[in-house]
């Protein structure tokens, strides 16, 4: 499957709230939520204002001029915050496009990204239950806090 990674253009911004929604990991057995529940509080500040505050990036996945995959960043005091100079991980791709290995080529992209910036770490929460762990940890994240439902993983750069 060829793709290109890229940079997501400021008029491309609106397409985080599709990838947010389908960032939400839902178990076996469990109706999807809403898509309403993207601009609850704990969770739309993942997107709102995207590339109005220091450390937001963001890059896609594009196959044949379709946007199917995205990774972001930003500093912010969500489910993985660790400090205030830690940017945080957001990452999805449409459901037809994971287990190709896109979601690998994307953390490892930005995480490139982020050390270039002169970043030396960054973090992201995870559910337990979330086949993604694996990955995370292949790309250098480590478990460094948990509670009943989420990992909290950092990566030095």
């Amino acid at each position: 499957m060829d793709y290109i990674i890229r940079e997501l253009a400021k008029n491309e911004y609106v397409l985080l709230e599709d990838f947010l929604y389908e960032a939400i990991f839902i178990p076996k057995g469990i109706p999807a939520p809403p898509r309403e529940i993207i601009y609850k509080p704990e969770l739309k500040v993942y997107i709102a204002e995207f590339g109005k505050k220091r450390g937001d990036l963001a890059l896609v996945a594009e196959i044949d001029d379709k946007i199917v995959g995205a990774v972001w960043v930003r500093i912010m005091n969500d489910y993985g915050h660790i400090d205030d100079e830690t940017p945080s991980f957001a990452i999805s791709l449409y459901s037809e496009y994971r287990n190709k290995g896109i979601g690998t080529v994307l953390m490892e992209s930005m995480l490139s990204k982020l050390k270039n910036a002169g970043y030396s770490q960054a973090s992201l929460a995870v559910q337990k239950e979330n086949y993604a762990v694996k990955m995370y940890k292949k790309v250098g994240f480590e478990i460094v806090d948990e509670n009943n439902e989420e990992y909290i993983m950092l990566c030095k750069l």
